[in-house]
């Protein structure tokens, strides 16, 4: 049973699945009759509702255009839109990196409608996330704070923001629960954020807990989310992962982490193998022979069940261009592929003149 005000509305409108703005859901939790709660449960959920609206006025719309020829916009297309949430007073905007692959225009819509060119900060292919500033101030925008998931449980209610034109979007979801994700772009996170139900806007979409705080940005759709009814969700990249190395993304526009070797392959896991499902036209396996649905079995002469094993096998070695021998089944055929992996940032093209 819902403790509180606050919770039962979420739970009303979670279960309905109802898509709002910030203001209305303002309206709608400062309206619920206060005769069935104590003065402090109405305090504090009138807390929580201010604290979310903070939040959902610090979320903003992105709208990017890649560079022409933008080897990305095969799969993620050369116009993007997208979420981000602004972290920092000088207006720094936390957001998905994919959406800024190979960028070379950033707009970003504020809440009140203002349409202002922003510039990349980092992009950090370790953790998925990406920085904007703005190149004109926001002002009246407060940053939110960021919070850890060590104090979330499934079944939680918690809140999904997307910008978009006359401000935020809202709609409410449950942490499914948290468990290490391999994306099979070469993409590895100990830990992430499964939620249900699924929003659609999820790239770049910001997390709240029910005070206000950001526990997480928007990644992908799935399936499963999860859970024992294995309902379809979203996967948040948690901001905890933001902390120990926001800095150096300021500082260096990556982290260290991300500067590892990299073969152009997109695997999933099947039967207990890893099962390669495209090559990269412009990455290295390509030119190595590689083909979809050879299976790799081992990595320089271990053997890998799992992408997780896989990437952590790969990003062993201290430098991003290196050779790295696959063993692959092509086929009857086992044989030996000599890759030379390199360095994902350097594929990717940048405007003229940077």
């Amino acid at each position: 049973m819902p403790d509180h005000p606050f919770a039962l509305q979420s739970t009303m409108l979670c279960r309905r699945g109802w898509l709002l703005s910030v203001g209305a859901l303002l309206v709608m939790l400062v309206s619920l009759p206060r005769v069935q709660a104590a003065p402090v449960e109405a305090a504090r959920a009138e807390a929580q509702v201010q604290a979310l609206q903070r939040a959902g006025d610090a979320v903003v719309a992105l709208e990017i255009t890649a560079t022409e020829g933008a080897t990305s916009a095969e799969n993620l297309g050369r116009r993007r839109t997208g979420s981000g949430v602004v972290i920092g007073p000088d207006g720094l905007i936390l957001t998905i990196g994919y959406l800024l692959l190979e960028a070379e225009t950033i707009e970003v819509l504020t809440p009140d409608d203002r349409r202002l060119p922003a510039r990349q900060v980092a992009y950090d292919l370790a953790t998925g996330f990406a920085l904007v500033r703005p190149l004109v101030p926001l002002p009246g925008i407060e940053p939110v704070p960021l919070a850890g998931v060590g104090g979330l449980k499934p079944g939680e209610l918690l809140l999904a923001a997307t910008g978009g034109s006359g401000g935020a979007e809202v709609a409410f979801t449950r942490l499914v629960g948290t468990r290490p994700f391999s994306g099979n772009w070469e993409y590895h996170i100990d830990i992430a954020l499964f939620t249900s139900p699924p929003i659609a806007n999820h790239s770049g979409a910001s997390l709240f807990n029910r005070n206000g705080e950001l526990v997480g940005i928007g990644s992908l759709l799935v399936r499963e989310a999860g859970g024992p009814n294995r309902l379809p969700g979203n996967m948040f990249v948690p901001v905890e992962l933001l902390r120990p190395v926001l800095a150096e993304m300021e500082s260096t526009g990556r982290t260290r982490a991300s500067v590892r070797p990299w073969l152009g392959l997109s695997s999933f896991e099947r039967d207990g193998h890893v099962q390669i499902v495209r090559v990269d036209r412009w990455g290295p396996s390509l030119e190595a022979g590689l083909q979809p649905g050879d299976v790799v079995l081992e990595i320089d002469g271990v053997r890998v069940a799992t992408l997780e094993a896989f990437y952590k096998q790969l990003w062993t070695r201290p430098d991003a261009e290196a050779d790295v021998e696959l063993t692959v089944q092509q086929g009857a055929e086992i044989r030996k592929v000599k890759v030379h992996a390199v360095d994902r940032m350097r594929t990717l093209r940048k405007p003229e003149g940077i």
